[in-house]
């Protein structure tokens, strides 16, 4: 899938159609139907063996990741084990040895931490191929992702969308810059992205804390930002949805509205944030359309086929890319379309006004 321009993107995307909400079990019973011709055992070589991060960076990997990785790989007919590391590296490793003990045909990793790096090593040791999913890491084969430059070059474009809005010059604007965990490969492409596009309009960060994928971490450390800054802010470049939470939090708690908000991940409390306006827009990266890539992947290396590919990152590291798509208010009814967030989640009492008012319907 390659990428569009800059705002390009406003309509979903056909991928999501590819596969269905469904099982969200941890382990499959299919076997290959095609046979799978993957080096190891007849048994072993129709596996697929996926490690997914945490639940608290993003509540995406339990409630999308899994089940779209779920039903792609079981409906072309391999057995799949999804186990997920829980934020612990260790327990990461553990789940690595205990599925490369029972054999795979193809392991599929989010990387938590660099933890994904030693698993791919072992993998690779057994003649294993490894795709690197949402998230980079040295050693993998292939890496499924979204175009995460694109990612942040439309997170800085929310954050001149809101300045603009609020009739702010970017140039004299007190802007915040509140970047992702940098152990994430991706936080970089993010921050890439975002700076490419804002520093272009004059955009200069005002104070930059250290970079977290921790709603809690990341609401005391723009707190103490405000505070360093008297209190003044015009826009905060945040990373996701799930931190972009917290600084809205202390926006709240000080009474400043106006101020320009980035995000992505399109997750319930971005949305709620995004219709109140406290969020100016998120980037929408459809879980089922990323998935869907990656089963795509997955399966023709089972079936020792070579993947098609797009780009390549630095390392020379193949690349799927997907494409992400911005969302304001007037978006929000598509994310609920398309099965990615929940109308009685988003459209809460304090939200209901707002909804109606974008037209976001069940």
């Amino acid at each position: 899938m390659k990428k569009n321009s800059l705002l390009a993107a406003v309509a979903l995307t056909g991928a999501a159609a590819f596969l269905l909400a469904g099982c969200a079990g941890s382990a499959g019973t299919g076997t290959p139907t095609d046979g799978g011709t993957a080096e190891g055992d007849g048994e072993t070589a129709g596996r697929a063996c996926v490690i997914l991060p945490d639940a608290a960076s993003s509540p995406r990997w339990e409630n999308f990741d899994r089940k779209y990785l779920q039903e792609g790989l079981e409906g072309a007919g391999f057995e799949v084990d999804i186990q997920n590391a829980q934020g612990d590296v260790n327990k990461y490793s553990t789940i690595a040895d205990q599925q490369l003990t029972q054999g795979c045909g193809v392991m599929l990793l989010v990387d938590y931490q660099g933890a994904a790096e030693a698993v791919a090593t072992k993998a690779k040791n057994e003649g294993i191929p490894v795709i690197a999913y949402d998230r980079p890491f040295a050693g993998a084969d292939y890496y499924v992702s979204f175009d995460n430059v694109e990612v942040g070059r439309l997170e800085g474009q929310t954050v001149l969308d809101g300045l603009e809005a609020a009739g702010k010059d970017p140039a004299e604007a007190v802007v915040v810059y509140m970047g992702g965990d940098p152990t994430d490969g991706n936080a970089a492409m993010f921050k890439q992205g975002a700076v490419e596009v804002m520093e272009a309009a004059g955009i200069s960060p005002a104070a930059e804390p250290p970079g977290v994928w921790d709603q809690a971490k990341s609401q005391t450390n723009f707190e103490q930002a405000l505070t360093s800054l008297d209190g003044a802010v015009d826009g905060v470049w945040v990373a996701n949805d799930t931190n972009a939470a917290g600084v809205i939090k202390v926006l709240q708690d000080n009474n400043l509205e106006g101020v320009a908000v980035s995000g992505q991940d399109a997750n319930v409390a971005g949305l709620q944030n995004i219709l109140l306006g406290w969020q100016t827009a998120t980037v929408y990266k459809p879980v089922a359309d990323e998935a869907a890539a990656a089963v795509e992947t997955a399966v023709a290396l089972l079936n020792g086929e070579e993947p098609a590919t797009d780009a390549e990152l630095e390392d020379g590291t193949p690349y799927i890319q997907v494409t992400p798509i911005l969302v304001g208010p007037e978006q929000v009814k598509d994310v609920i379309a398309a099965g990615d967030a929940a109308y009685d989640e988003v459209c809460t009492d304090e939200v209901m006004a707002a909804c109606e008012e974008y037209g976001v319907t069940p």
